[in-house]
């Protein structure tokens, strides 16, 4: 008999729920358990979890480690796939072995470049793969030599920070003035020159820094390679998902695939990983790499693929082999859907305590992810 599978995932984005979901139809039938820890209650990923513990606030990375080991032992962890304090955890990987889990996790030394992106980019464009301007800006003064430089050469500036992921701190630089022109419609990651300059003046002498990366604004398509690389430095799939737009779709040619397996062989980046590029002219581009699980990985159910159950197999020292697509979905735009949340202590609304009618008490667990085709809609494989 086949023993079960114990999965952690630990403080995770939202969109998880779905990989959950894949472990779960894994093509085997093998039993899965997941756990899920968050520091937000009302995390989907909590309610979707066969079991779950909300995590402790303010620990140090060590404290975190400590946390984490106790976590493996007494749920008896056979996979943990970290995102929060990923770096100090994969430095700890002789230890969780020590305890029976396996790390889904690059090595620390692939962590460690790609945490910095200014550090990420001369790193892979030492290896041939092309990259886009960049300045690394901690001043004004450096924030507006860098933005003139690059409007000189006829580009549009835009500056994140050099340490970060999800798009968090992105922005795009305009010379337009403020007005009420800008508090119409939705907000926009548009922010004018002067404010950030005169917000950056504000700060100096204050223990308020910013180390941020100035460089073009990419055009799209924008296309992430999903990768998953062996600890033997391998690649078992690369796969591209395209966005243009609302449109999204699938792609394996070779100009996206082939910097993306040169970047996840040639630094370790076993596992799940995923290699995002934008177009600079004529010419892709890399824009960014995550050392962890896409949040979109589990689009790629739409092309016949389980891919967090090819990496845990991975991780357990179970080779599936070349990841290769059966077929490519067709063009799709994603579509959110409700997921359940834990019981908390706040008593249901009562159906006559409600100007309208409610759906359900507790809205039923989506399945799959919910795609919409020109004159159709479809639903995400059940892989």
């Amino acid at each position: 008999m086949v023993s079960r599978v114990r999965v952690w995932l630990n403080r995770t984005y939202a969109e998880n729920v779905f990989f959950m979901d894949q472990l779960r139809r894994n093509p085997s039938d093998r039993a899965v358990e997941i756990h899920a820890t968050h520091g937000d209650a009302d995390s989907p990923v909590l309610a979707a979890a066969d079991t779950a513990d909300l995590e402790p606030e303010g620990l140090s990375p060590a404290a975190y480690v400590e946390y984490a080991l106790d976590q493996c032992r007494r749920r008896n962890i056979d996979v943990f796939v970290p995102r929060l304090q990923q770096a100090e955890i994969v430095a700890h990987r002789a230890d969780f072995e020590a305890a029976g889990t396996a790390l889904l996790a690059p090595t620390p030394e692939a962590v460690a470049v790609f945490e910095d992106k200014v550090v990420a980019y001369e790193a892979v464009q030492a290896i041939g793969v092309p990259v886009p301007p960049w300045y690394r800006v901690r001043t004004a003064d450096e924030l507006v030599a860098a933005v003139e430089e690059l409007e000189e050469a006829g580009h549009r500036a835009c500056f994140k920070p050099a340490s970060g992921a999800g798009g968090v701190g992105f922005r795009v630089i305009t010379r337009s003035p403020f007005s009420l022109m800008h508090l119409s419609g939705f907000p926009t990651p548009y922010v004018q020159l002067d404010l950030v300059v005169d917000a950056l003046r504000r700060a100096e002498g204050t223990e308020e820094t910013v180390d941020w990366l100035v460089m073009p604004r990419l055009e799209q398509p924008e296309v992430s390679v999903d990768c998953l690389t062996g600890p033997d430095n391998r690649l078992r799939m690369a796969i591209g998902r395209t966005k243009d737009g609302r449109r999204r779709g699938f792609t394996l040619h070779e100009q996206w695939l082939e910097p993306a397996r040169r970047i996840a062989e040639g630094f370790g980046l076993h596992y799940l990983s995923n290699v995002q590029f934008r177009m600079f002219g004529d010419q892709p581009v890399l824009m960014d790499v995550n050392t962890r699980p896409a949040g979109g990985l589990h689009q790629l159910s739409l092309c016949g693929v389980n891919a967090p159950w090819a990496a845990v197999q991975l991780a357990l020292g179970e080779d599936p082999g070349e990841v290769v697509p059966p077929f490519l979905g067709q063009d799709y735009t994603v579509v959110s859907g409700p997921r359940p949340l834990r019981a908390s202590s706040v008593p249901p609304q009562r159906v006559e305590e409600t100007a309208e009618p409610l759906l359900s008490a507790v809205p039923a667990p989506v399945e799959s992810v919910e795609v919409s085709h020109t004159g159709a809609t479809a639903q995400a494989l059940p892989l």
